[in-house]
């Protein structure tokens, strides 16, 4: 259907009536309406389609129209949101209508049919039954991940990386973040050994280790290990584990990137380093792992090159640099490149090599 939101040299508003109810979480019309004005006019900023309520809630009809009025409204249309066309349909509203017909008469007042037994309507009915057969935990997540297979563009991404790439947009709803990743080219392979090895997954923040499997990590010996503590008060920024250190040994570095370097020293069993908040940490990291003299130490096995890292912090300051540097690493990485990241996109990666070691992917 093709609608104008202009009649001659005035505009034209809909409005989308609802029954109201007592139960404030009940009343949604704004937000149905807010949809329907994306939908009829993309990237208009004026309010063409409003919601209104005829009881229990408001705004009520009489004041929407009035402001539409006011707003210089040529044609106001009103569609009645219900199923059938009772007594509030075919009186209550009509009269409401008539009554702003004789106060405003140079205005044109359309009213629609309500939405009935719209050949549509039967979807949705088959939908919601539909939908009603999978909210256990299991089938959720299933179902989900089959609308991201339906809806999202992966054709030509390699077979390996695609359960982590959908783990991401099931965890953050955003199918951004899955054109954004990159993985160097032994990445997938290097976690999933580490995994199986028994190998420590090390992370910059408590929100990232408290988010890992580790019912799946600790099937082959491993533990998530967190060296901050983030009862520290917020900076301004909201990121305890940026925090500059205070005490005498300060040597402005923050709490998340003296916890990686010393983690790194002590604990010679890490296999993954998963960074989704800071990117002081990310970046010492980078460092470390370019220092022949610190990853030599108590490192064998080819050092940096048997660690996989997930760098993928969130952020204005440092975030996209810090993610842009690890890109062009020779070590393991798997990160995205752009502002958006954070604990939950870091846990997702993980978790989807947890799940792909388990099922021997």
């Amino acid at each position: 259907m093709t609608v104008y939101n202009t009649v001659g040299s005035k505009p034209e508003r809909i409005i989308i009536i609802g029954h109201g109810s007592p139960r404030k979480e009940a009343n949604t019309i704004d937000s149905l309406a807010e949809s329907l004005h994306t939908e009829l006019h993309p990237g208009c900023s004026d309010n063409c389609v409003t919601g209104a309520y005829l009881q229990f809630s408001d705004p009520d009809i009489e004041t929407v129209i009035e402001k539409n009025v006011a707003e210089g409204a040529g044609r106001i249309i009103l569609h009645p949101f219900f199923l059938n066309a009772g007594m509030h349909v075919t009186k209550d509203i009509p009269e409401l209508i008539e009554s702003a017909k004789q106060k405003y008469p140079g205005v044109d007042f359309i009213y629609t049919e309500p939405l009935g037994m719209h050949e549509k309507l039967v979807d949705v009915v088959k939908e919601r039954i539909s939908a009603s057969r999978g909210y256990a935990p299991a089938d959720i997540e299933k179902r989900s991940f089959e609308i991201i297979g339906e809806e999202g563009d992966l054709s030509g991404v390699p077979a390996e990386r695609i359960p982590i790439i959908k783990r991401v947009i099931h965890a953050t709803a955003d199918f951004e973040l899955g054109q954004t990743l990159k993985f160097h080219p032994d990445a997938i392979k290097t976690g999933i050994e580490a995994i199986r090895s028994g190998k420590d997954i090390l992370t910059d923040v408590e929100m990232v280790r408290t988010g890992i499997n580790k019912r799946l990590l600790s099937k082959w010996g491993g533990k998530v290990t967190c060296n901050i503590v983030e009862a520290t008060p917020p900076t301004a920024n909201g990121h305890p584990s940026e925090m500059p250190e205070t005490n005498e040994h300060s040597d402005n570095r923050t709490r998340s990137e003296r916890g990686i370097e010393l983690a790194l020293k002590e604990n010679h069993n890490i296999g993954i380093i998963a960074v989704g908040n800071a990117p002081t940490a990310l970046l010492k990291v980078i460092d470390i792992f370019n220092s022949e003299s610190e990853i030599s130490t108590g490192r064998p096995h080819g050092g940096a090159h048997t660690i996989l890292v997930v760098g993928v912090p969130v952020g204005f300051v440092k975030a996209y640099e810090s993610k842009a540097l690890l890109a062009s690493q020779d070590f393991p990485f798997i990160t995205n490149l752009s502002r958006k990241g954070g604990s939950t996109v870091a846990v997702a990666i993980v978790n989807a090599l947890l799940k792909m070691a388990e099922e021997g992917s």
